[in-house]
C-alpha cells in the first residue's frame, strides 16, 4: 500500500480544506495517507513513499516555513515522488490557472531548488468577514487592482474541485508508476 504524507501551509484554513479533499479521493484509491501542517510537522519523512505539500500565498509571498522545510529535507524530497500546489486568488482567472500561466507557482520554481514531479494550482477562497480590519482593506485593495471583488460581504470559493479530484488521482498514478 502506497504511503502518502501531506502537507500544508495555510493563513486562513482553505489549503488545509483542498489537502482534505485530497486525501479523501487517495484514501478511496487504497492509499495510506498522513496530513500534517508544515510549519509544526516532526515526521520522518523517509518512512513515506511520496510527499505532497500544498502552500497558500498571501500578499504575494508563500510563508517563510515553506522554504525552510523544502532546504532542510531537499534529499529526502529529491529521492521519492513529490508533488507541490499552491493555492492563490490570481487562479481565479481562467489564464492564470495553470502551473505554467500562474506567476506565484513561477516565482515558487525559481525560488525553490526543489523540482516535484507533479505541480498544480488551485484558486483559493475569499471571506472578507474572516479578514481582520487591515488585511480586509489589503486585500479589497488587490482584489480592486486585479478586477476581483471588492464587496466587504464578499465570501465566495474559487476553488474547482474537480480540478482538485483530477490532482489527486495524477498523485495516486505518480506514486504507482516509481514503484513500477
Amino acid at each position: 500500500m502506497q504511503r502518502t504524507l501531506l502537507l500544508y501551509s495555510t493563513v486562513d484554513g482553505h489549503t488545509k480544506k483542498i489537502i482534505e479533499r485530497i486525501k479523501d479521493r487517495l484514501e478511496a484509491l487504497d492509499h495510506w495517507v498522513q496530513l500534517a501542517e508544515l510549519e509544526r510537522c516532526q515526521l520522518d519523512l523517509t518512512q513515506f513513499d511520496s510527499v505532497v505539500v500544498g502552500a497558500s500565498i498571501r500578499y504575494g509571498k508563500y510563508r517563510p516555513a515553506l522554504f525552510e522545510f523544502i532546504e532542510e529535507n531537499q534529499v529526502t524530497l529529491q529521492e521519492r515522488p513529490c508533488a507541490f500546489f499552491s493555492v492563490n486568488l490570481v487562479a481565479r482567472k481562467p489564464n492564470k490557472n495553470t502551473p505554467e500561466t500562474n506567476s506565484y507557482v513561477g516565482k515558487f520554481l525559481q525560488q525553490s531548488s526543489w523540482r516535484p514531479a507533479l505541480v498544480g494550482v488551485f484558486a483559493g477562497k475569499l471571506n472578507y468577514s474572516i479578514y481582520g480590519w487591515r488585511d480586509r482593506w489589503v486585500i479589497r485593495f488587490i482584489m480592486w487592482l486585479t478586477k476581483g471583488p471588492t464587496n466587504p460581504d464578499t465570501n465566495k470559493e474559487f476553488t474547482d474541485w474537480g480540478k482538485v479530484e483530477l490532482f489527486a488521482d495524477q498523485l495516486a498514478s505518480l506514486g504507482s508508476a516509481q514503484k513500477s
